[in-house]
This record gives C-alpha cells, structure tokens and sequence, in this order.
C-alpha cells in the first residue's frame, strides 16, 4: 500500500481507539463511536442496531456506556424514536471528526507497516464495495498469484480525500459527465469498467402499485430519501437534469450518505431512493422495491476506475494496462 506520508490528525483526537475517562475510568471504545453516530442518524435503535450488525440489547449497553464515559445523557428515549439531546447535538460533529481521525491514523500506520506486502491497494464506495468489486476483481487478478489486496471502503467524499493523499493505486467509484469527480483529467487517468442505473424505488403496495408514486397526491406529495453531500451518488443525482428537477418538487424524509441505508429506508415503506440497480437487482426481482415512476425517471450512469498518479508498481500497472488494452 502506499502511503501519504506521516498522515496529519485533527488536534481533537484522542490518542488511541480506547481513552480513559477521568470519571468513571472505563475505556473509550470506537465502535461506541460509530454506534452514536449511527444511532443518531437513524434515530431507532432497532434500524441502528442493524447497520452495526449487533443485536438490539447488545448496542443499547454500548450507548449507555457512552453517555456514562462522558458523564451525560446524549439521547432522548421515547415511543417516536431516539432524538438528540443538547450534549448529543453538541457531541455529533466531534465524535465523526474523531472516527475519521482514527480511521485515518489507522490507514496511515498500517500503510507503513504493509507498503512492503501489499500488492495492490483499491479505494471504492461503499455500494460498489459489497456490489460490483468482488466479481470484478476475481474477473481480472489471480488471487493466488497476486499477494495481499487492501480495499478501502468509503463515501465518496473519503475515498476522494484517500487518493488525493496517494494512499492508494486506484479509486472505484460510480461516474456521470455531469458531476465529475475532483480531480484534474491531466493528473489522474479514468477508464469506463461497467454500467449502473440510478432507479427511483420504493416499497410496494399490497396491490403491488407504489407506495410513493413520483407524481403524488393531492394530499401527500412524494417523500424523498435523499443522499448527504459527501455522496457521489446524491452528487450526481442533483447534477442531472431528471433528478434536479423531480426531487425539486418532493419533500426530503430522510438523508444518509449510504446508498444500503437508503435502501432499507425505501424497502421499510419510508419514501423513495434513487438507488443503483446493481445494488438494488435482488430487491427489485424478488418484489421488495419497486419502481416509483417510469423508466423517464432513470438516470443512467458510469462505473469508473481512477488511477493514482502517485501511487504506482508493477502489479497496477499490469491490471491497468490489461483493462485498458482493448
């Protein structure tokens, strides 16, 4: 893997995954962190306890023992949901910027540790990550041949940050013409690997009719799921004309940065996403989602692969030059 160099880490972070707390001395665990965080965009500690892949109890204990580590309640508990309260608000911004400054002294150490080993190192959004890079991969290296793989997932707002800082030889990411990503054409190379539509889905009615129709009712109009800002999904959503347009006359339910996240949210009944097909094929066949307009309303969009200037050796180049060749 390559590295950035020392790597610079926001004067608010603590000095590892587990600081002591001065009142109640129990360690400061990450995964208390991201389980804030989730629960604070999800406002449910079901739905949030899903997305962290625990059980229900299990993360209610790891929340409690947050707000015992700094020494206030963060949340409000009630019939509605989990709400914020005026500590939990105040301790939102600093708890994401500590999860990315651990998450990137943790690239940073490990990228030293493993420059020598790694073979090939791949930056890729989360949706192509769980999607379409197992396959593709699998398609055009030799595992057994190649040597250690290193793939980082993240928004595309991170993975941007990830390859401007040289830490990787490639970034997989979904592309439109009408919301480049953020890089000079003369710097970074880019080549077209597959195709994706962005599809306007919601759950179904009992009667199989969608449940959020694009054009609405008189009464309720349609109810968006939206993408946050450090997503190159909702990039390219508001860039194009069909999506800046309809999503202009809806009114925003809820906003993530995770395309699964959305995803469940649509499948749960709770609006409409524009979600990429290869993410969502499985649904959509087995009746889960179903398009909440017509084929109109689709945006068809670019599986790209952007290449590291600064980061290069022998095995990037030959699977660049392979999927270049033709």
């Amino acid at each position: 893997m390559c590295s950035s160099g020392q790597g610079e880490l926001a004067n608010a972070m603590i000095g590892s995954p587990h600081a002591q707390s001065a009142s109640t001395g129990l360690p400061l665990d990450l995964d208390w962190l991201k389980d804030f965080s989730a629960l604070a965009e999800l406002k449910s500690f079901s739905r949030a306890a899903d997305a962290r892949n625990v059980t229900q109890p299990a993360f209610s204990r790891r929340i409690r023992a947050l707000e015992d580590w700094i020494g206030t309640p963060l949340f409000v508990r009630g019939a509605q949901g989990a709400g914020l309260t005026s500590a939990g608000q105040h301790f939102q911004p600093l708890a994401t910027d500590l999860i990315r400054s651990l998450e990137r002294a943790q690239r940073d150490t490990r990228s030293v540790g493993e420059r020598d080993t790694v073979a090939l190192s791949i930056a890729a959004t989360h949706a192509l990550s769980f999607t379409f890079f197992p396959g593709w991969i699998r398609r055009h290296l030799r595992f057994e041949a190649l040597g250690a793989l290193s793939l980082i997932s993240e928004s595309m707002e991170g993975c941007e940050q990830i390859m401007l800082g040289g830490e990787v030889h490639f970034l997989l990411c979904h592309y439109h013409p009408e919301a480049p990503a953020r890089f000079e054409p003369n710097r970074f190379q880019s080549h077209g690997i597959g195709d994706d539509r962005l599809v306007p889905l919601c759950a179904p009615c009992a009667d199989g009719q969608p449940s959020w129709p694009l054009a609405g009712t008189t009464t309720r109009p349609a109810r968006l799921l939206s993408y946050s800002r450090a997503s190159g999904l909702g990039r390219i959503l508001s860039a194009h004309q069909i999506g800046r347009t309809t999503i202009a006359t809806m009114e925003t339910g809820f906003t993530s940065h995770l395309a699964a996240t959305l995803m469940t949210m649509a499948r749960e009944g709770h609006g409409v996403a524009w979600l990429p097909l290869t993410l969502a094929r499985e649904d959509v066949e087995q009746g889960r989602l179903v398009r909440a307009g017509p084929e109109q309303f689709d945006i068809p969009i670019e599986i790209r692969l952007f290449r590291s200037p600064d980061c290069r050796n022998a095995v990037a180049d030959d699977l660049w030059h392979s999927l270049t060749a033709g």
